[in-house]
């Protein structure tokens, strides 16, 4: 008789059994409840910022520092964020399937790991890079958690605008941690991404409209019609790349990051009026499009700024 290579006794657990595909689903729960794909967004940013900070390389560690400090910082407001809209995901097709929603984890314990994240990293950054970016990134996660989870969300259409402010916080931190103090250079990176939030997020809710809508949250999508987001959408466009040639006066930037500025940012603006006139002619229009595009767009941009000064012209 011939005995099946995955028998185990009884009672007894085969090594990587489900013990190990436990343990799995738990890291993989609690990684999922500091977003991730945001986290990785926003550290794209950190480091070509500390490059321009330093005009050149910087200290390889303080760079890994920075962006283990940042990530931490986003996560820990990615917890918070997951935790006190729990109600909504509950609600919304789009974020059901967050551990919070599935019981994979408990209320309690999301809380205490985004309590542990967020003092880790105040802590993590005060002792490898300086106080300065050690307080923005507690600006940071209260910004996020308080002023735009708490609230902004539930209130207002122009949440997603002034709650942004929490996502230009990297570039800042980035900033500080090589240099000890701010200028002007790392405030118009802070705008870029300030007048970039809008229409980035902007076309996701035009997406998930009535999910939000049943959920209770005044996206702009919900309480205004298409042409209006598409209009507002637009406006936002043009200002972010108005905004990103302002750096190459003030921070000597040299011929790539210019090139880059104008052609991706032509670009950005083509598909963002592409989207307006889709939805002024009440045909079916492609937010998404607009939306993973934005995305594109300002990694373009900030590999620019990262590379920009390591070149000779």
């Amino acid at each position: 008789m011939q005995i099946s290579q995955d028998a185990t006794p009884a009672g007894v657990q085969a090594p990587g059994g489900r013990g190990a595909r436990g343990f799995r689903r738990t890291f993989l729960a609690y990684l999922s409840l500091t977003k991730p794909r945001v986290v990785e967004l926003l550290l794209v940013v950190t480091a070509p910022t500390m490059l321009l900070a330093e005009r050149g390389i910087p200290s390889l560690w303080l760079v890994l520092a920075t962006l283990i400090g940042g990530a931490l910082s986003a996560g820990s407001a990615g917890a918070f964020n997951c935790y006190i809209d729990r109600d909504i995901d509950r609600v919304m097709k789009r974020t059901m399937n967050r551990p919070l929603v599935t019981g994979e984890l408990s209320d309690r314990e999301a809380l205490v790991f985004a309590w542990v994240l967020g003092a880790a990293s105040i802590v993590w950054l005060l002792v490898f890079t300086n106080w300065v970016a050690a307080a923005l990134s507690l600006g940071a996660i209260l910004l996020y958690v308080v002023f735009y989870t708490i609230i902004l969300k539930r209130r207002t259409a122009q949440n997603i605008v002034w709650g942004g402010i929490a996502g230009c916080m990297p570039v800042l931190i980035g900033w500080a941690a090589v240099t000890g103090d701010l200028s002007w250079p790392p405030l118009i990176l802070f705008a870029i991404i300030f007048l970039w939030t809008p229409p980035h997020y902007w076309p996701l809710s035009m997406k998930y409209r009535a999910e939000y809508q049943a959920a209770g949250v005044p996206m702009l999508a919900v309480v205004r019609g298409r042409a209006q987001v598409g209009l507002q959408v637009i406006l936002y466009a043009w200002a972010t790349v108005a905004c990103s040639l302002l750096l190459i006066p003030v921070a000597s930037m040299g011929l790539l990051y210019t090139g880059v500025a104008l052609v991706t940012g032509g670009w950005f603006i083509y598909e963002t009026h592409r989207l307006y006139n889709l939805a002024i002619r009440h045909e079916v229009v492609s937010p998404m499009r607009v939306f993973h595009g934005s995305i594109t767009y300002l990694t373009l941009l900030f590999v620019a700024v990262g590379v920009d000064p390591l070149l000779p012209f």
